[in-house]
């Protein structure tokens, strides 16, 4: 596993390449002048020089990306053009935010959505199966501004139970959560019960129950652990996706997060930290996909990384 590990890790290398040359062509290609953009409308064309030649920006793009890759490979993120402090410092202050979001998100749709998974594939076809699988189809289907706008509505100025926003108590973090993981909780519950469902139907469960073991042995030691694999692979990405997805949760309740610094971060065209946020958001979700594949072995004896 360890070989494995070392492995995938090695082939990442390519992939990280090739999110920096991509998100740094993007930066640049955009329509706009960042040098305008840093210094104002109305700054002398001394200043506009001054700024080009500061960040590089007088320099032809291979160059540029040289330069920058060289500063990577050294740890130096650059410096942010907004608020002159270290990128990676940037980085420290905004991402452990969205860390505890996205894993408190994750959480709720772990401790709802496989519950109500099994629930629904233990009773197929019955009342309880289609109310989990209708709330599992709003889930998906319900616009995540719309759901966190209605949360703050009904929760925090009607019942006044939680804070409208921002972020200090563990009451600041409920309705960002939920609103995050509301989503996954639905698409975990509809993998769960179908994956639930087909594994019931082996022949190896019903020697289980012809052995007369508790269903509850037979659903949760047998057939349950062999079902999981797919909801792993399914928490994992969306776990993944939560931390690069959380502009819009953030943004609604002013959660001082990772989104809210890169949708800023590309308003101002302030590239160092664009790049530095996206090449973050992309190691996260290589490390997040290992994770899970190592995940794999552990939950079934009988998968092995030769």
């Amino acid at each position: 596993m360890l070989t494995y590990a070392i492995r995938r890790l090695l082939i990442a290398i390519p992939t990280l390449f090739g999110v920096v040359l991509l998100v740094f062509l993007m930066v640049r290609l955009a329509p706009g002048d960042p040098a305008v953009l840093l210094a104002g409308e109305f700054a002398t064309p001394e200043t506009l020089q001054a700024i080009r030649e500061r960040y590089g920006l007088d320099r032809p793009l291979p160059e540029q990306f040289l330069l920058y890759l060289g500063a990577l490979l050294r740890g130096d993120l650059g410096e942010s053009a907004r608020s002159r402090r270290p990128v990676l410092e940037e980085l420290k202050t905004y991402f452990p935010n969205t860390v505890e979001l996205a894993v408190a998100a994750i959480l709720v749709a772990l401790l709802t959505g496989i519950p109500l998974g099994i629930l629904a594939a233990l009773r197929p076809g019955s009342g309880l199966d289609l109310g989990v699988m209708t709330l599992a189809l709003l889930g998906v289907s319900m616009p995540v501004f719309w759901f966190g706008l209605l949360a703050i509505l009904i929760f925090s100025v009607n019942l006044g139970w939680f804070p409208v926003a921002g972020k200090g108590t563990l009451a600041h973090l409920v309705l960002p959560a939920v609103t995050l993981g509301v989503n996954a909780t639905a698409l975990l519950a509809r993998m769960t019960r179908g994956t639930l469902l087909e594994v019931l139907s082996q022949d190896y469960i019903r020697t289980a129950r012809a052995k007369g073991l508790r269903e509850r042995v037979v659903v949760f030691k047998h057939a349950l652990r062999n079902a999981m694999i797919p909801v792993v692979t399914v928490a994992g990405l969306e776990f993944g996706s939560l931390l690069a997805g959380a502009v819009i949760t953030e943004t609604i309740f002013a959660w001082p997060g990772l989104g809210q610094l890169l949708v800023g971060s590309i308003l101002a065209r302030d590239y160092p930290v664009v790049q530095g946020a996206v090449l973050l958001v992309a190691t996260s979700f290589i490390l997040v996909n290992l994770l899970v594949d190592l995940l794999y072995a552990w939950i079934d004896p009988r998968v092995r990384y030769d």
